[in-house]
């Protein structure tokens, strides 16, 4: 007698560590394996416009993951992410412009800038909310102040020359070559944010989010969780930093102003605050609006009804930002990675999808 094969309608998980795995089945596994064997050879057939929007992609997703681990993981807040990320880029031009090679000088940048969030987060151990929000605004000022005046470091207003990224004499000064370095770090860093997040201290730092309360009555100890997530934050933000100072070759400071902050929040919001792909989904989108929008400001300048409106039509893309976080915040809260969850439970269960 034939026997029939049931495939289980649902998402059983029966053990922690089934629960706790970076791919939750084979095939998203797969999937994730063949974009990223799919980006290795997108310099075949992209051209450096659309390599450029994915170099940006990289760095700035390294550095919005690093917020995330921050102000989605552990429930703390920052509107200085842009001036560590400011730190990390002149870190790195200024440690491989002493002789070392850049290979070395972008881990060292994320380690000093690792040093100096972990300063500015020590006001989290004792403020939270609206209060750690004003704290981490003014670490903002400070920074941006200090690379206006140390002339030694950062070049003042001047700004800094950095070095191209090379390994044993091959250089990677052009888009086709620089994106593999940038590819490189992101693949690495996503993966270190995924274990972070399923080892003891990352669950420490969900627990410290979701009751800190409750999280110190367990021994938890809420001061070292706190600065801790301010330091690996920075550590993303400056290993970011590092990679943007390397690709343009200079940094100066007006490039990490207060608006870039916003835009790093703006990010994790639109990603989904808590969720690691979530934070490339979110860059991925910050980084293609304003493309768009120059694409729709252009073909409506075409027609003759809208001549009138140039001023109006450029103005569109400034506050396009700003709509889409209001927008995302009024009708998907959860961000684009919980639409995504939705999308492929929807389509595993179907045509059971109800």
């Amino acid at each position: 007698m034939a026997t029939m094969s049931l495939r289980p309608c649902g998402d059983y998980r029966a053990t922690y560590r089934t629960d706790t795995t970076i791919f939750p089945t084979p095939m998203s596994r797969n999937f994730c394996i063949a974009g990223v064997v799919l980006l290795c050879v997108a310099p075949l057939f992209l051209s450096n416009y659309y390599l450029n929007l994915l170099i940006q992609i990289g760095y700035l997703g390294i550095a919005a993951l690093g917020l995330n681990i921050l102000v989605g993981f552990t429930g703390q807040i920052s509107l200085g992410h842009s001036a560590f990320f400011g730190f990390g880029a002149f870190a790195s031009a200024y440690i491989s412009n002493q002789g070392i090679p850049v290979f070395f000088a972008i881990p060292l940048a994320g380690l000093a800038t690792t040093a100096v969030g972990m300063i500015f987060g020590i006001p989290s151990a004792r403020i939270k909310g609206l209060y750690l929000a004003i704290a981490t605004l003014a670490s903002q000022f400070i920074l941006e102040d200090f690379f206006n005046r140390a002339e030694w470091f950062s070049g003042g207003s001047a700004g800094a020359l950095a070095e191209s990224f090379s390994i044993f004499g091959f250089v990677f000064d052009s888009d086709e070559r620089f994106f593999y370095v940038v590819l490189v770090y992101l693949v690495i860093m996503y993966i270190a944010a995924a274990n972070l997040m399923r080892s003891r201290d990352g669950r420490a730092l969900v627990a410290v989010r979701d009751h800190y309360l409750s999280a110190e009555i367990m021994g938890i100890n809420l001061t070292k969780y706190r600065i801790l997530s301010f330091g690996i934050s920075s550590f993303y933000a400056g290993v970011g930093g590092a990679l943007f100072a390397h690709y343009l070759g200079f940094v100066s400071v007006e490039g990490f102003s207060i608006l870039l902050s916003i835009q790093f929040l703006a990010m994790v919001i639109i990603g989904g605050l808590g969720s690691i792909m979530g934070s490339l989904m979110g860059t991925a989108f910050m980084v293609l609006l304003p493309e768009v929008m120059e694409g729709l400001v252009a073909g409506l300048s075409n027609f003759e009804w809208a001549s009138g409106l140039g001023a109006g039509l450029a103005f569109l893309k400034q506050m396009a930002i700003g709509l889409a976080i209001i927008l995302f915040l009024i009708f998907e809260p959860d961000g684009l990675a919980h639409r995504w969850r939705l999308i492929k439970a929807y389509w595993k269960l179907y045509p059971f999808s109800y």
